[in-house]
């Protein structure tokens, strides 16, 4: 009974970490994560600075998109 009380606890925290993913809201901490590990020493952008990096790249780079 515990664990299926703690199961029902955990799952809205788990709906929230989903939501998060498929929005991409945890893009820039992904990054960060990676940065940290790949480039030690060097400088993380900041959160801004991804976002503003990312939206050149998608302009510059646009892909397939309808417009």
């Amino acid at each position: 009974m515990g664990s299926v009380l703690a199961a029902v606890a955990a799952l809205p925290a788990r709906l929230w970490q989903g939501l998060r993913e498929l929005s991409g809201e945890t893009r820039y901490e992904r990054f960060a994560a990676h940065r940290r590990r790949t480039h030690p020493g060097e400088p993380v952008p900041s959160a801004r600075e991804f976002w503003r990096m990312l939206s050149e790249d998608e302009e510059r780079n646009p892909g397939s998109r309808c417009c």
